[in-house]
């Protein structure tokens, strides 16, 4: 449902942006046009970078106490954010991020338990649907002509197995905590190019089977660029 209001919610920034273009220089602007005013919507690429992370498997399976490395595969993905500037020291934003990519588990839990031979990884395809909601900071100061940003916030993250490279897995959600931090620019009164850092943390994902479950908090480093529009 959210995935579908965002492209609506775009679509009616832009309208409302440039339809009323001549009726702000007739009128000035209403409570309700100052606080469109304070929004923006952004949508960038952004690079996934996952980390690996080691650790015994838990009680309840046959590889109990064995050890599984798991990592996912780095990729390229995308980042739609609602931003609502309320002051400089006070903002709130709505993040939704995609993604695909497989996640690779090895390791003696693994290849002695569950794989042919000759054969090193249990992989999942899966898609990664972010839903994580934040505090956001954008100070006036200007460095090097750019405003920058800061937040923070959390969320979750679905971890969705793709029908054929899925392993037939079951959906999977995790916490998620992450931070941000980048410049921005406008260009003019209702568009802006946006360049940034974030990190997410979030525990391991098992796709809900003990024989994957290591308890190991994993993290995304996630470089992004993109625009934005305001109204």
């Amino acid at each position: 449902m959210i995935r579908k209001a965002l492209p609506l919610l775009a679509a009616v920034l832009l309208a409302s942006t440039f339809g009323s273009a001549h009726a702000q220089t007739a009128a000035p602007p209403t409570a309700f046009d100052k606080q469109l005013h304070k929004l923006d919507l952004s949508v960038a690429g952004v690079g996934i970078f996952n980390t690996t992370v080691t650790g015994p498997v838990i009680p309840l399976s046959d590889n109990q106490g064995e050890s599984i490395t798991q990592f996912g595969s780095n990729t390229m993905g995308a980042l739609v954010s609602l931003h609502y500037i309320a002051k400089p020291y006070f903002g709130l934003e709505f993040n939704y991020g995609y993604a695909r990519y497989t996640e690779n588990y090895k390791g003696p839990g693994i290849t002695n338990y569950f794989l042919p031979a000759n054969t090193t990884d249990f992989q999942v395809q899966t898609k990664v649907n972010e839903y994580t909601f934040g505090y956001l900071i954008t100070p006036p100061h200007l460095i090097l002509g750019m405003q920058p940003f800061l937040s923070a916030g959390f969320g979750t993250q679905a971890f969705t197995p793709t029908p054929l490279g899925g392993q037939e897995e079951p959906e999977k959600a995790r916490a998620t905590y992450y931070y941000s931090l980048g410049v921005q620019k406008d260009y003019g009164q209702h568009l802006g190019f946006r360049a940034g850092f974030r990190e997410l943390f979030f525990l391991d994902p098992d796709f809900g089977q003990n024989y994957l479950t290591i308890l190991k908090h994993s993290n995304t480093y996630e470089p992004m660029a993109g625009f934005y529009v305001r109204y």
